[in-house]
């Protein structure tokens, strides 16, 4: 009565109440065969994509149909390593899958339609070979070089001289393959622009008709002699007023630190008081531009020029420019206004600045002096430039030419400026009845 009642109970239960034990390949089943066969390139793709679990169930149920392309099928190294990738395995089981057939396919068969694992379907048919007395067997059109392969219980191989590409996988192949290409490319960066001429280093890309430039037109620009840097912002911290003196003693420190320029500095601390009336000005919000000429200039300057009272301050005050005025600013300006005079401390005089040989020139004829250390120190009030040359006020190289006694006589070239001034003044003087008073003039 007990044995009854238990089997009973055995009835009621759910079948998937018991876990059936897995059934084991078959050591002569075609997918055995198909790892051991000469089809390596197909049997590894077929491990990589995991799909061993899923074709023994079929296995199980199907006589299946494998139609393994030949090793030389998979040279493409592109379309291999795509199918290697990781984020391509539905791909890859898709090709695979197009491959299989849960049919049994005898050879020589004729013109049929089969479906796929993959869900495709592949067309099967027999052709007339023109150059033979043969029929020539096509799958989708890949032939059917080596049929019958392997053959066993629950399937049988064909090979095919060919892959079966899926139009999915094709797709996202050339999908992978595009953006491959795009993200391969180099990024370029922003044109460089050179800051002496605001043009392009190097043409712009080519761009479509309509298109906005490159450049704004601001930027195109070479911005004149009122468009300069802007000086540093208004006096702050708890005193209200800049640290000139800090401010000098910096500049001058990153002379002597520069190189070439002690003898400058050594004027500008020990031999006069500028440095300290420099930091005066700074501090009450004035901006400065400092022409310094080098060592080798200053020593060119003979004993008389520097021995005379007050002649190192006039030398220096006349490399000093009120204005903030960085070696961009400056090339800019000669460039786009040819000659450029800028105010200097040792008022009236104005120094000559113009353009040569792609630096900035100062002063004229033989007491000019070239741009040549730019920007030693910029911090927004202060301004050093380095020049090679000590500059002096026209005049002053005038009288420098003139005959002294017990010289040989020299040419001394007058301005012409001066001439073209005294007949003006001659004329105007006679338009009212002066003319004959002064006699100089005929």
């Amino acid at each position: 009565m007990a044995m009854n009642v238990i089997f009973i109970i055995l009835l009621l239960l759910p079948i998937n109440t018991f876990s059936m034990p897995q059934s084991q390949i078959n050591s002569n089943s075609i997918l055995v065969a198909l790892l051991d066969s000469h089809y390596t390139e197909l049997a590894e793709l077929v491990e990589k994509a995991m799909l061993l679990h899923k074709l023994e169930d079929t296995v199980s149920i199907h006589n299946i149909t494998i139609f393994a392309p030949k090793n030389e099928a998979f040279l493409d190294p592109d379309f291999k390593l795509f199918l290697l990738q990781p984020r391509n395995l539905i791909s890859l089981q898709t090709l695979l899958m197009s491959h299989i057939i849960p049919t049994r396919i005898a050879s020589k068969t004729g013109s049929t339609r089969h479906r796929t694992l993959a869900g495709d379907h592949h067309h099967i048919s027999l052709q007339a070979n023109s150059s033979a007395a043969t029929t020539q067997w096509t799958v989708d059109g890949a032939c059917v070089t080596h049929p019958d392969a392997v053959t066993r219980p629950d399937g049988v191989i064909h090979g095919i001289d060919q892959l079966l590409v899926p139009r999915s996988v094709q797709d996202d192949f050339n999908r992978r393959r595009s953006l491959r290409s795009i993200s391969a490319v180099k990024p370029e960066g922003a044109p460089e622009v050179d800051p002496r001429t605001n043009r392009l280093k190097k043409p712009a890309p080519p761009s479509k008709l309509g298109s906005p430039p490159a450049l704004p037109i601001s930027d195109a620009l070479a911005p004149g002699p009122s468009i300069s840097p802007a000086p540093a912002p208004g006096p702050g911290g708890p005193h209200h007023h800049f640290n000139g003196e800090a401010q000098v003693k910096g500049f001058i420190q990153t002379l002597l630190q520069y190189g070439g320029y002690n003898e400058m500095a050594d004027i500008l601390v020990n031999l006069t008081s500028l440095a300290t009336e420099m930091g005066r000005l700074v501090s009450e919000g004035y901006v400065l531009t400092v022409l310094a000429p080098n060592d080798e200039a200053m020593a060119k300057l003979t004993t008389d020029q520097l021995s005379e009272p007050g002649s190192p301050e006039q030398i220096m005050y006349y490399h000093l420019i009120p204005e903030y005025q960085t070696e961009e600013s400056m090339y800019n300006s000669v460039r786009r206004f040819g000659k450029v005079q800028y105010d200097t401390l040792r008022v009236p005089h104005k120094v000559v600045a113009e353009e040569s040989d792609g630096s900035v020139k100062f002063g004229n004829g033989d007491g000019s002096a070239y741009l040549f250390d730019p920007d030693i120190y910029t911090d927004g009030r202060i301004s050093v430039q380095g020049i090679d040359g000590v500059l002096f006020p026209l005049e002053e190289e005038e009288d420098s030419n003139r005959v002294k006694p017990g010289q040989p006589a020299k040419v001394v070239t007058v301005k012409q400026r001066r001439g073209k001034l005294l007949e003006a003044t001659c004329w105007m003087l006679g338009t009212i009845g002066q003319h004959s008073r002064f006699t100089s003039c005929q």
